[in-house]
């Protein structure tokens, strides 16, 4: 019940989205059907209709991969504070958003399960004739369990991703500034910087200094003889010990005493020295540790390593194909191996070209736009490279049909339109996430003085640099990947 009140109550741009899904549902699943019919059709040729069920798992794999991105775009189910308190937790709104995912993509299962029946004749009484009434299955009798399992698998499919993709993470705690920070095996103290050779075994290096210990014992002795100028001993000892140590901290080689006086002992003093200024006076360089930067890159050569490997299966499928034949499932893996290399390889393409916009002495424009890639790079890289692989595949296919006057037929056209409608509907809603995600930011910068144009000229400057690098990444993909299909 709540999740048909906040698709009710939702804006007309969620609205949008999610009728993105049933339409991308509605068209996969008369795919599903139209296997089915040709099953039931061609009893005697069961390796062509599992071959063309084995294709709808392109359509399938876009139309969960833009519920997941509706879904994480959609702001009504988002985790806000105090919303735990009555029983909304993280939990609670990936069940309401998984739900809502199931809703739309039912919502399409039954819009393709009432047009194949149309085509079909039962509701009217007169089936369509046409090219394809052969995979309709005209004059017999739809297996309802067969049917109502095709139809269940889109919405059942993308209420699990949904669900997976959503679920509450325990945050990762932050290193405090006190903390112990740990180097290589066996060295471990209280500083960052790394031990030198040696440093364990030097001489003194466990053992507690005299100049750490007398000024503990003598305010402890001053304390317990004087009853009226305890305090003011205390606090003149321990001034004179402050003063007695070194700028940066404590002496080296000095073992540490916790209030109940047990020694905390450490391997060397791994602090640096202090350092001074112009006029001498010390400098505090302690202060908290920058936060780790998010590594975009290090699935680069992973997705470069998986792309190779599609191409390869891809050449070798149409290298063991015959003339006539349909595209065997070899080809279909290579396709699905080159697309998982390019997704991997999207967020640190993107990243690297957010630092290319900033090489070679950038102004205020390139600076903006290349640091605004490389935060977004983990949001839109992926959908781009996906994009990618779909445009590649449809200019082999172009290719192969201008060489081999192929013709695909409608139910191929439905396939292509559902795959690239998906993808790119699915970058254009990561791209609004990441805008929204960078409001902030943006409106800081208004009020800053920054002009709008600067704004805009930067998204250009940025939609500009992933034009140059994908650009000439889809053309020599599709021209690797037609290669061994026009022979």
């Amino acid at each position: 019940m709540l999740a048909l009140r906040l698709t009710r109550a939702a804006r007309l741009a969620v609205q949008l989205r999610r009728l993105l899904v049933a339409s991308a549902s509605a068209g996969t699943g008369f795919l599903l059907l139209c296997a089915l019919g040709h099953a039931l059709t061609h009893p005697d040729a069961p390796g062509a209709s599992s071959l063309r069920l084995a294709w709808c798992a392109a359509p399938l794999a876009a139309t969960v991969y833009l519920a997941v991105a509706v879904a994480r775009a959609d702001p009504g189910t988002r985790p806000r504070p105090g919303l735990s308190a009555i029983g909304l937790g993280p939990g609670r709104l990936m069940a309401v958003s998984a739900t809502t995912t199931a809703l739309s993509a039912a919502l399409g299962s039954v819009a393709a399960l009432l047009g194949f029946l149309y085509l079909r004749g039962d509701l009217t009484g007169a089936p369509v004739d046409g090219a394809v009434s052969g995979v309709l299955a005209l004059g017999q009798r739809l297996p309802a369990p067969a049917v109502v399992t095709l139809l269940a698998l889109v919405p059942a499919a993308a209420s699990a991703a949904v669900a997976l993709t959503l679920r509450p993470r325990a945050p990762r705690p932050a290193p405090s500034a006190g903390s112990r920070r740990y180097g290589r095996f066996g060295a471990y103290g209280w500083g960052a910087a790394r031990e030198t050779f040696g440093a364990y075994g030097r001489y003194g290096a466990r053992l507690a200094s005299a100049s750490a210990s007398a000024p503990a014992s003598a305010s402890a002795s001053a304390s317990a003889s004087a009853s009226a100028s305890a305090s003011a001993s205390a606090s003149a000892s321990a001034s004179a010990s402050a003063s007695a140590q070194p700028a940066g901290g404590r002496p080296a080689g000095a073992a540490q005493a916790d209030p109940s006086g047990a020694l905390l002992t450490q391997a060397s003093d791994t602090r640096p020295p202090a350092t001074t200024n112009g006029d001498g006076a010390a400098r505090d360089d302690t202060g908290p540790a920058p936060a780790t930067p998010r590594a975009h890159t290090t699935l680069l050569p992973w997705g470069i390593a998986v792309l190779t490997a599609g191409l390869a299966v891809e050449t070798y499928a149409g290298d063991t194909a015959t003339r006539d034949a349909a595209p065997s499932a070899g080809v279909l893996l290579g396709w699905a191996l080159a697309t998982l290399g390019l997704a991997l390889a999207g967020p640190g393409l993107t990243h690297l070209c957010g630092r290319l916009l900033q090489a070679v002495r950038p102004g205020a424009l390139r600076l903006l736009a290349g640091r605004v890639l490389m935060e977004e790079s983990h949001r839109i890289g992926r959908p781009l490279g996906v994009v990618c692989a779909v445009a590649s595949a449809a200019y082999a296919a172009a290719a192969l049909h201008d060489a081999d006057a192929t013709d695909f037929g409608p139910l191929s056209l439905i396939g292509a339109v559902v795959v690239a409608g998906c993808t790119v509907a699915t970058l254009l809603t990561a791209a609004v996430e990441a805008k929204h995600a960078r409001s902030d930011t943006t409106d800081a910068l208004l009020r800053l003085g920054a002009p709008p144009t600067t704004l805009r000229a930067a998204a250009a400057l940025r939609a500009g640099a992933l034009l140059a690098v994908f650009g000439p990444l889809t053309l020599v993909v599709a021209q690797l990947a037609s290669l061994p299909l026009a022979r």
